[in-house]
């Protein structure tokens, strides 16, 4: 799947072929000439995938996604109850190739445990097809070797390149204030991840009351264009209270109980910003 002529998603087929997410197409082309490119659907995939988040809410109703093919979530509940991360890890693995044969797709899921959601990515693909936890407080020593084409920013990786940085653990040994002082924000943040942090340093605060939105509906809910019609409104509502803080939504809790009291949970994280209509679509 291409999306701004990079390479977005790949099946294992082309993986194994050498193709790798954010070529190019001519190079990923140069890579496999059989290669089949699609274009970048996101309601496609999301539909697809939405049976593997389904299957997960199994071991936790808190999924977070940020693309379709990709689902994390906090374990430190979820792998005390299974018997710790390793079992943990094992029961998700089996979990989801069962949705994967059932609709006859082809690959296998790639799970992978870590301090921190890019490091878990990459452990993930380390593991596939399947598992991988990284040691507690090992992440670091993980990503070290691993080149700096992981983390998934084309122009920045190519000056690393250049610089003689080919490594995130060579990356991530330089002085934070110069990489800001060099690169920017979109560096501090690249430097950050090469270290085994979170993109950005955590808040801790609870978000404001304010900022939660909710709706009742007596009757309950029976089809999606009545759940659509209030979500719109919800999102307008929460944009307008955003808008009078100046802030924007790059994260958001989606929760929906049913009328028999099952809770069901979404967690949408965006790289730039979602405004109204991307939150009603989730």
């Amino acid at each position: 799947v291409l999306r701004a002529n990079r390479v977005q998603a790949v099946t294992p087929a082309a993986r194994a072929e050498g193709v790798a997410i954010g070529q190019r197409r001519r190079e990923a082309q140069g890579r496999c000439p059989s290669l089949v490119v699609l274009d970048h659907d996101e309601a496609r995939d999301a539909r697809s995938f939405a049976a593997v988040t389904s299957a997960l809410e199994r071991y936790t109703p808190r999924i977070e996604l940020s693309e379709p093919g990709t689902a994390a979530f906090p374990t430190r509940g979820p792998s005390r109850y299974f018997g710790g991360d390793t079992a943990l890890s094992h029961a998700v693995f089996t979990t989801v190739d069962e949705v994967l044969w059932e609709r006859g797709w082809a690959g296998h899921a790639g799970v992978g445990i870590a301090d921190g959601a890019f490091a878990a990515a990459l452990a993930a693909r380390a593991g596939a097809p399947g598992a991988h936890v990284v040691d507690p407080e090992g992440t670091p020593a993980f990503l070290a070797p691993l080149p700096v084409a992981t983390l998934g920013r084309p122009d920045l990786v190519d000056v690393l390149v250049r610089l003689g940085l080919r490594t995130l653990g060579a990356f991530g040994a330089l002085d934070a204030a110069d990489v800001v002082a060099r690169f920017g924000a979109e560096g501090r943040t690249a430097h950050r991840l090469a270290r085994g942090l979170d993109e950005r340093p955590p808040a801790t605060a609870p978000p404001p009351r304010h900022l939660e939105v909710a709706a009742d509906l007596d009757p309950p809910a029976e089809r999606v264009d009545v759940a659509a019609f209030v979500a719109k409104s919800l999102a307008d509502e929460l944009h307008e209270r955003l808008e009078v803080d100046g802030l924007s939504c790059t994260r958001i809790l989606v929760t929906a109980e049913t009328e028999q009291g099952e809770v069901h949970q979404r967690v949408w994280r965006h790289e730039g910003a979602l405004g109204p209509g991307a939150v009603a679509d989730r």
